[in-house]
This record gives structure tokens, sequence and C-alpha cells, in this order.
């Protein structure tokens, strides 16, 4: 079972407190409503995807990506992550939120996706960091007693809901669990999640995560503060 801390000694700590075991902040007593482990692209996303998943679940937060292979880039996100849950939970908007942090390995996900470096943003590559980074999820609610698992990614329109969703559909299968489909990015979602991080002062980064993401994006797309400035 994963150690009970505070996201502040984390931080503090610099990566030394969550490279090895999941690390669990825990918000609150429990409401009766399904659990559900989300994974968490980043703490900009998460806004809108907890609004609107809050009145059917009871959320645990999944921090899980090494995607970031910026250590300086992955605390700052990791930050803004542990504002809006503490922020939500603080406002008493629905129910209290959970955040887990996945161990932090940025080695392993450059190792996942060698040979695909030049592939274009949206193919090969982020096919096989989609899929490993909901795998990692579905793995952690199978070993923690939830049911239901989903992501945050697709509130961006720079994912693909297809590829989210048939990997989401391949992982509940093997691992026994039910993936709630969402394309959040759909009514306004991604709108949305832009408007809350304004809201709750969140830092939005302008690129999704890893050195091939940051080589392509363009400059001045998606900057902070704008609709498509949430990348994940």
């Amino acid at each position: 079972m994963a150690k009970s801390t505070h996201y502040s000694d984390c931080i503090e700590q610099g990566l030394n407190g969550i490279t090895n075991d999941a690390t669990v902040v825990s918000f609150g007593p429990a409401v009766s409503r399904p659990d559900i482990l989300l994974h968490s692209c980043c703490g900009p996303c998460s806004t809108a995807v907890v609004e609107r998943l809050a009145p059917r679940f009871r959320i645990t937060l999944y921090f899980c990506n090494s995607n970031i292979d910026d250590e300086a880039e992955y605390l700052r996100r990791l930050e803004a992550q542990k504002q809006f849950v503490e922020s939500y939970n603080a406002s008493d908007m629905g129910g209290q939120v959970e955040l887990v942090c996945a161990p932090y390995a940025p080695q392993a996900f450059l190792k996942l996706v060698e040979g695909t470096e030049g592939c274009a943003e949206g193919g090969a590559r982020c096919r096989r960091c989609i899929y490993d980074r909901l795998e990692k999820t579905a793995e952690y609610a199978a070993l923690h007693g939830f049911e239901h698992f989903s992501t945050t990614l697709s509130v961006s329109r720079h994912k693909s809901h297809e590829t989210i969703l048939e990997a989401g559909k391949a992982l509940a299968l093997r691992y026994g669990l039910t993936f709630e489909d969402g394309d959040y990015k759909k009514g306004g979602g991604e709108q949305r999640s832009a408007e809350l991080a304004r809201a709750y002062g969140l830092y939005r980064q302008d690129y999704c995560g890893c050195r091939f993401s940051r080589r392509a994006a363009s400059p001045g797309d998606g900057d902070e503060g704008d609709a498509g400035g949430n990348r994940g």
C-alpha cells in the first residue's frame, strides 16, 4: 500500500520522495459515490474533467507522467496539480478529491519510445505513451480496489479520442475494469479547463511533456493562458 504524505514535503525534497513508491495524499472524508481512478496529465486538464465526473464518482487523481523528461518541469506541473486539488477540496465544490503520484521514471519512457523519436506528434510515439500511462493507471486501479478508470488526456484537442478509447477498452478487458469513456473536449471541455485553470491560478504548459513534443511545438502556439495551452 502506498504511504501517506503531503505533497509540500515532496516538492521540498525534490524527487526523493516520489521515485520509488507511489505517494498518496488524502483529502477529507469519503462520499457515497463509486470510486474512479482518473489519470491526470496535468492540473489544468484535470479541472474540467473533475468538474464533469464529480457528480457521479468519488475521484482519485493519478499523476502518472514520466514522459515529462525535464525534472524541473515535472515538479512544476506536479505543484500545479497539487494546487488545484487543495483549492478544489477547500471550496467544497463536489466532494473531496485524492491525489496519487506514480513513480517518476523518465529513462523508462525514453526506452519505451526508442525507434519512434522522429515520428510526428499523434503518431506511433504518442500511441505508445498514451497506452503506457493508461496501463499504469489500470494496474494501480486493479491493485487498489477501483472498478473504474479514465484519463484527462482527451480534454485536449491535441489528443485523439479514438486512440485513448482503443487503449482504454483493451486495458479494461485485461485488468477486469470499466473504462469511463469520455471525449472531455466535447461540450466546451477544453475551453472550460482553460477558464478554470485561470480561476485557480494554475501554471499551464505549452507542450505535452516529452523532449520531442517540445521540439515540435511551434513558437507562440498554445501560450500559457490560451485555450490551447494544455497539451497533456
